[in-house]
């Protein structure tokens, strides 16, 4: 039976949704989003500025498009780091390698994630339910490590008020660890010194001291 055509022009209209943020990731990349035009958007797209407006109303709309794309990602990165593990504390350790990696790898996308409280705040009902979609599964996944946890013994249940708020927690350190290193060796880029402790040092460290401190 072939396919039905709703079900057909669902999927074309979604494959070109992802072309046209395909096109935005790199002009964004190469001219900086506040350089870049829906114009420069389109071309690099291949299609016009009035049929680029049906699937995006402003680049603002798509940035937000890419910032989706960004939570998914690391979503992704958490299952797979979960999935590697065993015990609760052993989940939880995957995982914030996996956002360590997740910053190292793609750079952008952990920069979009920084920001996207703050874009979301303008976004229609649709993506912003997407985007606390995609928020929600993500620390889900570090509440069932934490609780898996708590139940195999691996982590100290004494230390654990509520998992939700130790996984907030342990993502919001490791994330300002990680913006501090950042910005740091953006100032020692700028007067040309060397930091005397590795940015992946003490972030590998902070990581190490996070673990610890809810284990048993």
């Amino acid at each position: 039976m072939s396919e039905p055509l709703k079900t057909r022009r669902e999927k074309e209209k979604q494959a070109r949704a992802e072309a046209i943020l395909d096109a935005a990731e790199l002009v964004f990349s190469e001219k900086g989003y506040e350089r870049t035009s829906m114009d420069d958007i389109a071309r690099t797209a291949n299609l016009s500025r009035a049929l680029l407006y049906v699937y995006f109303k402003d680049k603002s709309s798509i940035q937000r498009g890419i910032m989706l794309r960004a939570g998914q990602s690391l979503c992704r990165r958490f299952e797979e780091a979960r999935a590697t593990a065993g015990s609760g504390l052993a989940q939880i350790t995957a995982m914030g390698h996996a956002y360590y990696q997740f910053y190292r790898e793609e750079p952008d996308y952990f920069t979009y994630l920084t920001t996207a409280s703050t874009a979301m705040a303008s976004a229609d009902e649709e993506q912003a339910d997407a985007m606390m979609c995609s928020k929600s599964e993500m620390m889900g996944l570090m509440v069932g490590a934490i609780r898996l946890g708590i139940e195999d013994g691996t982590i100290n249940a004494d230390r654990i008020h509520d998992p939700l708020e130790t996984a907030l927690y342990l993502r919001g350190a490791l994330h300002g660890v990680i913006m501090l290193c950042q910005s740091e060796q953006a100032a020692l880029d700028a007067t040309g010194s060397q930091s005397h402790i590795p940015a992946e040092s003490l972030i590998r460290h902070t990581m190490h001291m996070l673990t610890t401190s809810i284990a048993s």
